[in-house]
C-alpha cells in the first residue's frame, strides 16, 4: 500500500510542478513559473528544516541528554544530508523499487551457520528502505529478510504476525536465532513481537539480539500531533509505551544496541531513542533521521552483533 501511493503522490507532484511550470510560461508568466518550480523543488527542504529547528528547540529541553547539543554546523550538514537521502527512499526506493532487492535466502544457510537478519523499517516505509543494506548483506553471504509492515496506520501489535513469520522463516533456514534490526518505528515493532512472543510460551532465546536505529523508545515529540494508531502509540509517555516498558525484563533489555543521533529530526528529544538496560548505547553525531541508516556506523553495529567486520566499513563498534 505505502508503494502505490508514495508512486501516487510522487507522479502527480512532477506532473503538477511541471504541468503547472510549463503553463504559467506558455502564458508568459516567467516569475510565477520559477516560483512554482522553486517550490517544487525546495518545498520538502523547508519543511526539513522545520522539523531540524523542532528537534534542536526540544534537545536544549532535554533532561536526560547524555551528549553535547549539536552544533550548527552539525545541523546544517544533517539537514543537507537528509535533503538527499529523503527524496531518494520516498520518492524513488520505496514507490518503485520495493521489490527489485529480494531476500537474501541461501540454500546453504545452515550449513554456512550464519545469524540471519530481519530488517524491520519504520512509520511510512516499506522493505524498499533497505534496499543498499540488502545489496551489501548479499554480498556479504548474509541470509536476510526485509518485511513490510501493514497496516500502514495500524496498531504497532498489528505487525506482530509479519515479524513472527519471518523470524520462523529465518530460524528454520540457517537453524540460529536471527538478529533483529529496527529503523524508527520498527525498533517498537520488534518490541512489541517480543512481548507477544513471551506470552505465546516463546522465549528470549528466539533472538540473537536486536539494534535499533534512532527508535522512538520513549516515544517522540512530533507524535503528539498524530491521531493514527501507531502515531498515538508512540507519544511521549503514552499507555501503550508505558505497557510495553513494564513487560521487559532486565535482560530483554540487554538485548538491545541502540544507535541514536542529536540530529535525529523526527524521534526527539535525542534520548528518546535509548533504551534502559540496553547493552550498548552508541551516538551518531550529526546525523538526521533517514540518514542514520546510511552512516557506516549503522552498518558496522548490525556486522559486530553478527560477528562480522568487513574492513571496507573503516568502523569497528565494541559493545558494552
Amino acid at each position: 500500500m505505502v508503494a502505490r501511493w508514495q508512486r501516487f503522490l510522487t507522479l502527480l507532484g512532477f506532473a503538477l510542478v511541471l504541468g503547472g511550470t510549463g503553463w504559467l510560461l506558455a502564458q508568459g508568466h516567467a516569475g510565477w513559473a520559477a516560483a512554482l518550480l522553486t517550490l517544487g523543488l525546495c518545498g520538502h527542504a523547508a519543511w526539513l528544516g522545520f522539523t531540524c529547528a523542532l528537534a534542536a528547540w526540544q534537545n536544549r529541553r532535554d533532561a536526560a541528554a547524555t551528549v553535547p547539543a549539536a552544533s550548527a554546523a552539525q545541523w546544517l550538514a544533517a539537514w543537507w544530508a537528509e535533503v538527499c537521502t529523503a527524496p531518494q527512499v520516498f520518492c524513488w526506493r520505496q514507490p518503485f523499487r520495493s521489490q527489485v532487492e529480494p531476500d537474501v535466502l541461501p540454500t546453504d544457510a545452515r550449513a554456512q551457520g550464519r545469524v540471519g537478519v530481519v530488517l524491520v523499517h519504520g512509520f511510512l516505509c516499506n522493505r524498499g528502505f533497505w534496499n543498499p543494506w540488502l545489496r551489501r548483506l548479499r554480498a556479504l553471504g548474509v541470509p536476510c529478510v526485509a518485511v513490510s509492515l501493514e497496516p500502514v496506520f495500524g496498531s504497532i501489535d498489528d505487525y506482530v504476525p509479519t515479524l513472527e513469520a519471518a523470524v520462523r522463516r529465518l530460524s528454520q533456514l540457517t537453524g540460529r536465532p536471527p538478529l533483529l534490526v529496527g529503523h524508527s518505528m520498527g525498533g517498537l515493532a520488534i518490541r512489541a513481537w517480543l512481548r507477544a512472543n513471551q506470552a505465546a510460551g516463546g522465549s528470549d532465546a528466539s533472538v540473537h539480539g536486536v539494534v535499533t536505529i534512532g527508535s522512538p523508545h520513549h516515544g517522540t515529540w512530533l507524535a503528539g500531533f498524530s491521531r493514527r494508531a501507531n502515531g498515538e502509540q508512540m507519544r511521549q509517555h503514552s499507555v501503550w509505551l508505558s505497557a510495553l516498558a513494564a513487560s521487559e525484563s532486565a535482560s530483554r533489555q540487554a538485548l538491545f544496541v541502540c544507535l541514536f543521533s542529536h540530529c535525529d529530526n523526527i524521534v526527539f528529544p535525542a534520548s528518546s531513542a535509548v533504551l534502559p538496560g540496553a547493552r550498548a548505547v552508541l551516538h551518531v553525531p550529526g546525523a538526521a533521521h533517514v540518514d542514520l541508516m546510511q552512516r557506516p556506523e549503522s552498518f558496522a553495529a548490525v556486522c559486530h552483533a553478527l560477528g562480522l567486520a568487513p574492513p571496507e566499513l573503516g568502523v569497528m563498534l565494541a559493545a558494552g
